[in-house]
């Protein structure tokens, strides 16, 4: 068999479909990597826009209890209530800087006797105890709290918690407990409260500004993908080339080609003498 006739042999034609899956597969990649980075920008775009805004009234920004749009992540809002404490909840397994905690949710009633879950901040767990040691006391009568929106959380099968402990922020299950009026579209992660108590939970902190490795990611499974062709071209030269091997012309290449390596390697080996004769 000479000439190209053997590429369009069954085995050949199986060699290019598995290089074409394999860079779809690289593509689709690629892409998801690019669609995870989209997500990054978005996500630094609400911090960049809401974190440090000035704050707008609780009811400016949610309308209505199940109010919210997730564009309003981060947005500071300022209400005024009193503290519910003694319906406060704990969330579990909440780690800060790999050190395992809790989530302090207290429940602020409005002065229209709507309830808007406020999250105070983190505590570790205690030395002895799958709780707190201590948990601050939130501050008592009127208090007029910013905080930072955020979406709650769904539940999750499994999770399971007793007592004044909860596994998610589930705000439709707090609402259930609350028997109240309550705020299910969003609960807020406290800034700052007035009047302010010697002791609070560890504060969040701003997210740091980073949108990830996403776009070397895809560029790589790009490159891959066409990488992929590159080396089934390399392939089947080589091929070609042994197929041909008794071609005149194909020697004749050959020939030339080994031609071109020996000289390039005694001029290689010029190069090294004429350095080690400098030295």
């Amino acid at each position: 068999m000479n000439g190209w006739k053997f590429a369009f042999t069954r085995r050949w034609a199986g060699y290019l479909a598995l290089t074409i899956l394999f860079a779809v597969v690289c593509a689709g990649l690629g892409t998801w990597q690019l669609a995870r980075r989209a997500e990054a920008l978005s996500e630094l775009a609400k911090i960049d826009a809401n974190f440090d805004a000035s704050p707008v009234p609780l009811a400016n920004a949610l309308p209505g209890l199940e109010s919210f749009d997730e564009s309003q992540k981060w947005m500071q809002v300022e209400l005024t209530g009193t503290y519910l404490t003694e319906d406060e909840l704990l969330v579990r397994n909440r780690p800060l800087n790999i050190n395992p905690g809790f989530e302090v949710l207290t429940p602020m009633q409005l002065e229209d006797g709507s309830v808007f879950i406020v999250d105070r901040g983190w505590l570790p767990t205690g030395a002895k105890q799958d709780a707190p040691d201590v948990v601050p006391e939130a501050p008592s009568g009127v208090v007029t709290v910013v905080s930072r929106l955020k979406a709650g959380e769904p539940a999750l099968a499994g999770r399971t918690a007793s007592g004044n402990q909860i596994a998610t922020i589930d705000l439709d299950d707090i609402a259930e407990r609350l028997d109240r009026p309550t705020y299910t579209g969003a609960y807020g992660l406290m800034a700052s409260e007035e009047p302010a108590p010697t002791e609070r939970p560890v504060a969040v902190e701003k997210p740091v500004r980073d949108e990830g490795p996403h776009l070397s990611y895809a560029f790589q499974w790009f490159v891959f993908g066409i990488l992929a062709f590159i080396g089934l071209g390399w392939a089947l030269r080589q091929e070609y080339r042994t197929v041909n091997v008794d071609d005149p012309e194909e020697r004749e290449r050959s020939d030339e080609r080994a031609r071109r390596k020996a000289t390039k390697a005694l001029s290689d080996a010029d190069a090294e003498d004429a350095l080690l004769d400098r030295r």
